[in-house]
């Protein structure tokens, strides 16, 4: 009887588990699998078991190609599984070709004459996932706000920081999530960053993979109104509970798609886009509605200067502005009070209300 053995934490067990059971039990007649215990896991891994391990011994022990399980217990790094294999004496050890501890496994392989197996990592024949994969998917919100911003956009951009610039923004409902999106797609509304966090991505690095900024999950995450400092990584300034735009800010889809990426790179007036985030910064600090519609309207004509395209019924609001970094998507409408901006939203086929947003306590 030929036995093989194979190791590792197997803290969540996957269709990319099983498949390399099934391909290490091909490879003989007996299949040992060992499993790191509590202790090894969070000594090696600094990580709590998913579930009890007498709960994934029986697991593991209920796939029809396995025909034993043990539980390594050994603290040595990369070799909890020892004693187990020094008392089977298998005469294969399989493992994948990224195993970590590739080097001292076969050194313990050609001590006491194993065969040492390394096995390519087969994809199956739907998107692999990770352990670590899904324990992100477990711990993603089921729901996110996407955000609306008021001044200072761009200054996000790492290489468009600017030493004691502010980003201005804040989180909105209604909520979306991987099912429900009651907003359009590409709207300037930070969906991009939204989705990845509720698929469990790191939604800062998403963004600056893209070539953009952090300030749509930097908000999505935190919520509330918030001011950021200028500069390559997201740092919180001041926040508040946004209630001063409680009944005061609609939407209205421009008809066109928006994307940040492709305008990154067009000539703006930075200096410009500099006060209007420090004239925001105050406003959210003193609670100033008033002086908060003075950034958004120095924001627009930042935008106009651009080249965009007026917007509509300007004289309906307060202030207003393309979300983003604007040329399409939503435009943001912010009302002096909540009858204006209802009668607006009535007014306009494709506007809708929103509210500020902060996650409870």
């Amino acid at each position: 009887m030929k036995k093989v053995f194979v190791s590792g934490c197997y803290d969540i067990l996957h269709a990319g588990h099983i498949q390399f059971f099934n391909e290490c039990k091909a490879l003989g007649d007996h299949l040992t699998v060992c499993f790191a215990s509590d202790e090894v896991l969070w000594s090696h891994k600094k990580r709590r078991s998913s579930i009890p391990q007498e709960h994934k011994r029986a697991i593991i022990k209920s796939l029809k190609m396995v025909d034993d399980v043990v539980m390594g217990e050994n603290m040595e790094i990369g070799l909890d599984f020892k004693d187990h294999f020094l008392r089977i004496k298998p005469d294969i050890l399989a493992v994948t070709e990224d195993d970590q501890y590739a080097d001292m496994k076969l050194s313990l392989c050609k001590q006491h004459g194993v065969e040492y197996r390394v096995l390519p990592k087969t994809p199956p024949d739907f998107k692999p996932i990770s352990t670590t994969g899904i324990v992100k998917w477990i711990r993603a919100p089921k729901e996110a706000p996407l955000r609306v911003d008021f001044a200072g956009g761009w200054l996000d951009v790492p290489r468009f920081a600017r030493d004691g610039g502010f980003i201005v923004n804040c989180a909105i409902s209604p909520l979306v999530s991987t099912n429900s999106w009651c907003y359009e797609k590409r709207a300037g509304l930070g969906g991009s960053a939204a989705w990845a966090i509720l698929n469990g991505e790191d939604g800062v690095l998403s963004e600056l993979n893209f070539g953009v900024g952090w300030q749509d999950p930097a908000i999505i995450q935190e919520t509330g109104l918030c001011v950021w400092k200028s500069g390559r990584h997201p740092v919180l300034h001041i926040k508040r509970n946004g209630n001063i735009l409680r009944g005061l800010m609609a939407l209205n889809y421009t008809q066109h798609e928006h994307d940040t990426p492709v305008i990154a790179g067009n000539h703006r007036d930075y200096d410009s886009i500099f006060n209007a985030g420090q004239i925001a910064a105050r406003a959210v600090l003193y609670e100033d509605v008033n002086k908060l519609a003075q950034a958004v309207r120095m924001s627009y004509k930042i935008q106009i200067d651009e080249g965009m395209e007026p917007l509509t019924d300007t004289e309906k609001c307060l202030a207003c502005k393309y979300c983003g970094g604007g040329w399409g998507g939503y435009a943001l409408y912010l009302f002096s009070c909540s009858e204006e901006r209802d009668k607006f939203v009535i007014g306009h086929s494709f506007a809708k209300a929103i509210e500020p947003y902060i996650k409870p306590l």
